[in-house]
């Protein structure tokens, strides 16, 4: 089997990637990632001499047509994908996420492919009060990087559809694990906590999501890669809910540092639009023999001290986004 891995550098790629080349050694995997703020490429390098590795942009149809050439599967991770920088401006969002979708799907119709994996997210189907979304749900995305996962969602089906380009798509929920951008909430608050800084909570910090560890996600995409329908999206969730600020103060107790350090602003004046909670009802994907593996509040732990013992690698990625941290941060 040989894989095209597009964003293998960012955070779900690159453990994707490492735990494909450990569990998978006989395989061969090319990575496509254009190296943007989120993607490093220090990430692979227990695997540099096993992983052939492409810098260049999904948007550029050569760059895509020579990285796919020989490649029996894709696995299509490569998007912008923190809400946040989605308020500022969408329309990078839907330049890799619906364009560089559609260059990609364009090659794939001229491959003979196996699998086309289309990444998707839980945020596509929009706020869930109660209940979870199936994946016939009707989708209301809440942001502009949610809508761009859709368009890229739908252009994918359409291409199974109209081209038969062999497609699977699947729609996780909120990952974490080792190699995520500081950013993002976990690793957030955990960075800000290590350096005694204020962790910034969304409102009254009651909006809940579904916790996922990487690793199971990883196993959900393989789980559908290899058994997955043609034509089919499944669901990846673990079914495990917490808030943010059960997340928050996990954080303060796991580094033994203060509840002084939360400070609480508005969501409508940070995040317009903040959905309130997502849930996903993840029986199709079950019914195909995967469960999620890793406890919730164990996994969290785990990756809290990952980031305390990894300060070198979340420094220079903090530093890299240093005028969106003072941009969204800095005057809250």
């Amino acid at each position: 089997m040989k894989l095209l891995v597009t964003g293998g550098a960012g955070f779900i790629g690159t453990n994707f990637v490492l735990r494909w080349s450990r569990l998978h050694p006989e395989d061969e995997l090319v990575v496509l990632d254009k190296l943007t703020y989120a993607g490093n490429r220090d990430n692979l390098a227990a695997v540099a001499e096993a992983v052939e590795f492409v810098e260049g942009d999904i948007c550029d149809p050569a760059t895509v047509r020579a990285a796919i050439q020989g490649c029996s599967h894709v696995v299509h991770f490569a998007a912008e994908s923190h809400v946040d920088r989605s308020l500022y401006g969408g329309e990078e969002f839907l330049r890799t996420g619906v364009f560089g979708t559609y260059h990609l799907l364009e090659a794939a119709r001229e491959a003979e492919l196996e699998r086309f994996v289309m990444i998707s997210t839980d945020e596509v189907y929009g706020p869930v009060m109660e209940g979870h979304s199936r994946e016939s749900d009707e989708l209301r995305p809440s942001s502009p990087y949610a809508a761009s996962k859709v368009a890229a969602d739908r252009l994918a089906h359409s291409y199974f559809v109209t081209h038969r380009v062999p497609v699977v798509i699947t729609r996780s929920s909120n990952n974490y694990g080792p190699y995520q951008h500081p950013e993002k909430q976990l690793p957030f608050f955990t960075t800000q906590a290590l350096q005694d800084q204020p962790i910034t909570v969304y409102g009254d910090g009651r909006a809940t999501r579904d916790w996922l560890h990487v690793e199971d996600n990883c196993a959900g995409i393989e789980q559908v890669l290899r058994r997955g329908e043609l034509g089919q999206v499944y669901n990846i969730g673990a079914g495990d809910e917490r808030s943010i600020l059960d997340n928050a103060r996990l954080v303060l107790e796991e580094l033994g540092k203060s509840d002084e350090l939360l400070r609480f602003v508005d969501s409508q004046q940070i995040r317009p639009g903040h959905d309130l909670r997502y849930g996903v009802d993840s029986s199709r994907l079950r019914g195909l023999g995967w469960e999620p593996r890793i406890p919730v509040e164990s996994g969290l732990r785990a990756t809290i001290r990952w980031y305390a013992e990894h300060e070198d690698w979340w420094r220079a990625m903090k530093e890299r986004s240093r005028s969106f941290f003072e941009q969204h941060y800095g005057k809250r």
